[in-house]
């Protein structure tokens, strides 16, 4: 991240998630609740009963990207012109997606390519089960008219393609014609690739910054000390092997996780990113490994 180019950023909307409960879900609550003779099936806050729970997520996300670091980079003129396109795209988004609540969206600048980060809270109306209004991502893209269909046609997938094709129609007024990659679906365009990867590192950047205490050592043993940000400290109690795709198991005073052993052995980072990327590139047989491993050097 180029923290000089956060200038750059655009921010389409910024809210607390707890408040969005409150404003979506609030009047719900209290007819559900009056509706419940048994005070041991009332619910005293809907945000935390989702949070705590395993049916729903809190919310969902979604990024949107066009190219990559070579033909969009953000510090290029290409790269302006997609900042354009995206924000075009972002004008409508809520009104195309009434039953997907934004509350957080950004379109980032300071990382190499121009891309946009949307957080939503999906809520369907008038259910049968529970609140009348709902935390539902199959139900709130089901209103807007995604059904689950053949094997990979979930919601989800056909709202992302829906998507991708509106931006691809601004792209179009713009002079920019979207780009099919070489694979066995048809469906599959660049924006899925740059999507994962961004995902991908953003995840292991975050696990690493998580896991603290282990800065120095490249060594992982059972009774190792580790301590993790929001889970405090923890103390190894198996490990699988040696290996970079090895598992490690810490527990804490409230639970216990499983991560790689690359996440934890931050004193061999560099080294074991390079070592993923030959595993990755080496698997011939799934051709889109490959096309990641391509954007991965």
């Amino acid at each position: 991240m180029d923290v000089e180019r956060s200038i750059y950023n655009v921010q389409f909307c910024h809210a607390e998630i707890e408040e969005v409960y409150l404003e979506l879900f609030d009047e719900a609550l209290e007819r559900y609740n009056a509706k419940q003779k048994r005070n041991d099936r009332k619910i005293d806050n809907y945000y935390e009963k989702i949070r705590r729970g395993k049916q729903d997520k809190l919310f969902h996300k979604a990024v949107f990207q066009i190219g990559n670091r070579d033909d969009m980079n953000a510090k290029s003129e290409e790269g302006g012109l997609a900042k354009e396109i995206l924000i075009e795209y972002m004008k409508n988004f809520q009104k195309r997606n009434p039953y997907l609540h934004a509350f957080s969206a950004h379109l980032h600048m300071d990382e190499e390519t121009p891309h946009v980060h949307v957080d939503f809270v999906p809520a369907v109306c008038n259910s049968k089960r529970g609140l009348d209004t709902r935390v539902s991502l199959e139900g709130a893209l089901g209103e807007q008219g995604f059904k689950s269909g053949t094997r990979g046609a979930t919601e989800w997938n056909q709202w992302i393609e829906s998507e991708k094709r509106e931006l691809a129609q601004i792209m179009g007024r713009y002079g920019i014609e979207w780009k099919q990659l070489g694979t066995h679906n048809k469906h599959l365009s660049v924006l899925d690739f740059d999507d994962y990867i961004y995902v991908l590192k953003s995840f292991v950047d975050y696990m690493i910054e998580q896991y603290e205490g282990n800065r120095e050592q490249k060594t992982i043993n059972v009774g190792q000390n580790i301590r993790h940000k929001r889970l405090g400290e923890g103390v190894i109690t198996k490990t699988t092997g040696e290996e970079l795709f090895d598992l490690v198991t810490v527990k804490f005073a409230d639970c216990e996780k499983t991560v790689l052993r690359n996440i934890i052995d931050k004193g061999g980072y560099e080294e074991n990113l390079t070592n993923v990327k030959r595993k990755l590139s080496s698997n011939r047989n799934q051709e889109i490994i490959n096309l990641i491993y391509e954007k991965l050097q």
